[in-house]
């Protein structure tokens, strides 16, 4: 699904360029490291409040984070 693949890679590249590890973001969702490290492996999809709050972290929309909108 082109979808999943975007928001994986997008997810790790906002990582990455704020300098968290993935621990650091699975701390700040409440969930397990391997359910995050899953997102961005493309293997699972976040829940809807996850979602919402992965866009809080990384300060940006949840458009952004599907590829439908530009920072």
């Amino acid at each position: 699904m082109k979808e999943l693949l975007i928001l994986s890679t997008t997810l790790k590249e906002l990582r990455e360029k704020q300098g968290y590890t993935q621990k650091y973001v699975a701390e700040r969702l409440g969930i397990r490291y391997q359910s995050y490290q899953a997102y961005e492996l493309g293997l699972t999809v976040p829940t809807l409040h996850n979602f919402i709050k992965l866009a809080d972290i990384y300060d940006v929309s949840l458009d952004y984070l599907i590829g439908r909108e530009k920072i």
